[in-house]
């Protein structure tokens, strides 16, 4: 097979591969002869049918079959060889292929594919360079907010005397006529409950301040829950179907009001949050408070610290020249069913991401940047940690987040993300120690603000 590949302008490729017969032909005949052995033709014992027949048959299918094999093989192969760093996948050039010879034996083949190569540049960091690194600061606001939402998770409802902020109240309800008298045959409940803060209009709302146990509120449950039926229908304890239509008032006979009590800040709280003795007081408690606040926020600076990274490196590389029109072809490929309208919309902030792709690749390799099991395990674990702790678990035990892991590895959809994030902290880990940092502390305010202009 002769292979060329010509790149006048560094980006866009063309590759050229010319099969001739002697590639494949000794391959196609082995073929054949496994088609003959298992071949069941009327009037030929099995293993008997004649060759002849076998290649009218079969013969070009199984050469076109062979070619193709042997073309994805040595075009993947030239390209590996050869240190291409190919954009996408190649492309067929029907305009600069000749495949005549397909239909004719003992003659040759040509076929052209277009290669999206990516741009030559160098992308490197020294302690020559400053790049800004934020660390939020833990004030004692941050730690009484945290303390709040610890009570908060760990309270419960207890019976109020009358309604105010986001109690819930329980009561039975009666669909009501016009006249205001109760609907023979209505629509009624019991133990039906409702939280008014949640209503979507605010006359509702009025309705039910300060009411207690006993008193009777006449009130409208579309104009409560405006747009959503099925909320109504949740209340009503019917189905969705049947409140379509339903626009009358109903009467609530109120039975309990119960008012939300966050849990006391005492040892019982200590124990539900950092696991049993495991802080003594209160002093300890906000302490620790503190530290897991420091810990998580150090995630997001590390984060924030890549992308000045990324941000800095764009502008130090400069804008790259890429096969814009080859990329756009990919890009429709690989959006059939959205079309050139999607890519048009799409393509720069594609050549965006590609770019950092590319930038991000030099600094991993670079940097020795390689990531283990081990690490996507970590990933993944850190990635349960977080979402136990926003339920206020942050007690967890080991072989619990190992278990959660290990499940969410086994997603595939996953495993890419957990990998990409794991070589993220690698590298910005490594990168922290590379470059010179521009220490700064903020406000979480503040800090939030400048990663929402981003």
């Amino acid at each position: 097979m002769k292979i060329t590949f010509d790149c006048p302008d560094k980006i866009n490729g063309l590759l050229t591969l010319t099969v001739e017969p002697a590639d494949y032909q000794e391959k196609v005949e082995k073929t054949l002869k496994d088609y003959r052995k298992k071949a069941q033709v009327p009037g030929f014992r099995p293993g008997q049918v004649p060759m002849g027949m076998i290649k009218r048959q079969y013969g070009m299918a199984a050469k076109l079959d062979e070619i193709n094999r042997l073309l994805n093989d040595e075009l993947m192969k030239y390209i590996r060889d050869n240190k291409i760093q190919m954009l996408g996948d190649p492309l067929p050039n029907d305009a600069k292929s000749d495949t005549q010879g397909l239909s004719k034996d003992g003659q040759e083949a040509t076929f052209a594919f277009d290669i999206a190569v990516a741009p030559e540049f160098k992308a490197e960091l020294t302690d020559n360079d400053t790049v800004d690194y934020y660390t939020i600061t833990v004030d004692d606001k941050l730690v009484d907010e945290q303390v709040k939402m610890y009570q908060s998770q760990a309270g419960e409802f207890v019976k109020a005397d009358t309604f105010s902020g986001n109690d819930t109240i329980t009561g039975d309800l009666r669909q009501l006529d016009a006249e205001g008298n109760t609907l023979e045959g209505g629509i009624t409940t019991d133990s039906g409950m409702v939280m008014p803060s949640y209503f979507g209009n605010e006359e509702q709302k009025k309705l039910f301040e300060g009411c207690k146990a006993g008193d009777i509120i006449t009130f409208n449950p579309k104009k409560a829950y405006p747009n959503n039926d099925a909320e109504v229908a949740a209340l009503l304890k019917v189905k969705k179907e049947e409140v379509e239509s339903v626009d009358s008032d109903f009467s609530f006979q109120v039975t309990e009001v119960r008012h939300y009590q966050p849990a006391e800040v005492d040892q019982k709280l200590f124990d539900r949050v950092f696991g049993e003795g495991n802080v003594k007081d209160e002093k300890d408690f906000r302490e620790k408070i503190a530290e897991g606040l420091k810990v998580q926020f150090a995630g997001s600076s590390d984060y924030k610290f890549l992308q000045d990274v990324r941000a800095y490196l764009e502008q130090k590389v400069g804008k790259l020249e890429f096969p814009d029109a080859l990329l756009k072809r990919i890009m429709l490929q690989n959006n059939k069913d959205k079309g050139e309208d999607f890519v048009e919309k799409n393509y720069e902030g594609s050549i965006r991401e590609l770019t950092w792709h590319l930038i991000k690749e030099q600094l991993v390799v670079a940097n020795g940047i390689k990531v283990e099991d081990a690490d996507v395990k970590a990933v993944a674990k850190e990635v349960m940690r977080a979402q136990f702790a926003q339920y206020g678990m942050s007690n967890v035990p080991e072989d619990v987040l190992d278990n959660y892991a290990e499940e969410q590895l086994k997603k595939g959809e996953n495993v890419n993300n957990m990998v990409d994030r794991a070589v993220d902290i690698k590298l910005t880990e490594t990168l922290k120690n590379v470059v010179k940092l521009n220490q700064k502390s903020v406000p979480l305010d503040e800090f939030n603000k400048m990663m929402q202009e981003k």
